[in-house]
């Protein structure tokens, strides 16, 4: 449904050669970061047999999904900025999308999945073992895939579904959703509502899993009689606390109110937060606020 388009320009971020150099170098650079810092997690977390427990199967999980969340978008953005190639074939740029989507929903979902297992942890500590069963730790991960698959095969089919004929430049660094609805040249109240509907109750449904679960949590810490048992509690779950602020402050203000696909100024540069920053980060914020980690990561430097 394209009428004979095969292939669209990609104008986010327009600026001078010196300034598209930089934006390669920063790019890539944060890409390659966010490689390293991704992996090295996933290999203390399996290296460690003291941290093979539910919380850290999800975020092991959490890492490799940022890996893939990151190289979908970053690397063609990279070689965009520095060799000034901003064209992207059609069903690239559908390609492009589905994944976007199937890996920016599961990780919504994941941290969902992190906010009630840190729950389970602290307000149910003697039954944690027991509700938080591997077979019940893959399902969680497995159905949050499959959301991403049901969301993204929904926003992928209907976007490309829209007529295109002869305005091919998105104004973004990638092609997302409510940009490539901007490119288009048929009606798009119908993708704009979808667009509002899906994500924004994927958002909000994800977010009151997260907030009830934190709710209950901070309950529970302030009961407790000592210092030393609130602030273990609390570091715990400090580190995916401050990864859910990140996360849905940054995708809230994309996808989750009216007039989202109208904004692409604004859509820009968020986008670099969710897509490229905090897949970097997420590595260093588990790291840095995580003693268990920190001591197992010293622990194989010695080896």
């Amino acid at each position: 449904n394209h009428t004979g388009i095969s292939e669209f320009i990609l104008v986010g971020f327009k600026s001078p050669p010196g300034l598209q150099l930089l934006l390669s170098v920063l790019f890539s650079t944060m890409y390659i970061v966010t490689l390293v810092g991704n992996i090295c997690m996933i290999l203390i977390i399996r290296m460690d047999s003291n941290l093979h427990t539910p919380m850290y199967f999800f975020l092991e999980n959490l890492s490799t999904l940022d890996i893939c969340y990151s190289s979908v978008i970053t690397p063609r953005a990279t070689l965009a900025f520095l060799l000034g190639r901003r064209s992207i074939s059609y069903n690239s740029c559908a390609s492009q999308m589905f994944f976007f989507s199937l890996f920016g929903t599961t990780e919504a979902f994941f941290l969902a999945v992190m906010a009630y297992d840190r729950f389970t942890a602290i307000c149910n500590p003697l039954l944690y073992q027991v509700i938080m069963s591997r077979k019940l730790c893959v399902l969680m991960v497995m159905g949050s895939y499959l959301s991403g698959c049901i969301n993204c095969t929904i926003q992928t089919g209907f976007t490309f579904s829209l007529s295109f004929c002869g305005h091919r430049e998105i104004k973004h660094f990638f092609c997302e959703v409510a940009a490539v609805i901007r490119a288009a040249c048929s009606d798009t109240l119908l993708n704009e509502l979808v667009m509002l509907a899906v994500c924004g109750s994927i958002i909000v449904g994800t977010a009151l899993v997260v907030f009830i679960s934190y709710g209950y949590i901070i309950a529970t810490i302030v009961q407790m009689p000592s210092a030393e048992s609130r602030h273990k509690a609390f570091s715990t779950c400090s580190s995916h606390l401050l990864t859910i602020c990140l996360f849905f402050g940054t995708v809230f203000f994309m996808y989750a109110q009216p007039g989202a696909a109208s904004s692409p100024s604004r859509g820009n540069i968020i986008s670099v937060l969710y897509t490229v920053v905090i897949p970097m980060l997420n590595p260093f914020i588990y790291t840095l606020w995580n003693r268990e980690v920190k001591g197992s990561l010293k622990k194989q430097l010695r080896r």
